[in-house]
């Protein structure tokens, strides 16, 4: 038990950053990243937060998952509620400051990156699964001959354009972290040394066949 409690503080703590990064690049003000531009335009459409949309939209793809027989962990289910929750508590709150600098701004921007790719290291490292949105690119990646970094770009490009065409905030920024959030991203796993392919999952179904052979 003091092993999974110090697990679920690890991913909590991680979830928690992922939406601190998320809202550095909302509150940089220079356009949004695309799934959150996507959110944004989710929430305008049916009058929610970008958290609870955030939410939304990962529950509708954790169903998505669950339907394509893809593995879900507790961190999945965990990063579709948790990082909305913190999401709209940063900004509801104000803890995350606005800069009028352009250069302020862009590193806000650049540091929110950088501290998705480290949170992403946190709580999939803890091995409970990642989240829905990476669920979704690996059942594409599956059923089709297309590369994984071919099936991101493509989805995140329609929930860009999704998003915009709903009212969401595309701007120059929007492009930058389009091109470059992978860059940061694999900069924050080589600076904890994080190796993605070594971590090994527990899955939710791994753990009820294991407690049901406990019980019997």
């Amino acid at each position: 038990m003091k092993n999974i409690f110090k697990k679920f503080l690890i991913m909590n703590i991680g979830q928690f950053l992922y939406a601190a990064g998320i809202t550095m690049t909302i509150n940089a003000n220079q356009g949004f990243s695309p799934w959150t531009v996507f959110h944004q335009g989710i929430g305008m459409q049916l009058n929610l937060t970008i958290g609870k949309a955030t939410i939304l939209v990962g529950f509708i793809l954790l169903i998505i998952n669950f339907f394509f027989k893809e593995k879900i962990g507790w961190s999945t289910i965990f990063n579709m509620a948790l990082v909305g929750l913190y999401t709209d508590f940063l900004m509801i709150n104000n803890l995350i400051p606005i800069f009028d600098s352009l250069i302020l701004s862009y590193g806000m921007m650049f540091l929110g990156m950088f501290l998705v790719g480290l949170s992403t290291a946190i709580y999939v490292g803890v091995g409970w699964g990642s989240g829905p949105r990476d669920g979704i690119v690996a059942v594409i990646t599956k059923r089709t001959k297309f590369s994984i970094k071919t099936v991101r770009s493509g989805i995140e490009s329609l929930a860009l354009v999704l998003g915009f065409f709903m009212g969401g905030t595309v701007g120059i920024g929007t492009a930058v972290m389009a091109l470059s959030v992978g860059l940061f991203v694999n900069l924050a796993f080589n600076f904890v040394k994080f190796d993605v392919t070594k971590v090994k999952h527990s899955y939710i179904d791994d753990n009820i066949k294991m407690l049901s052979s406990r019980a019997a």
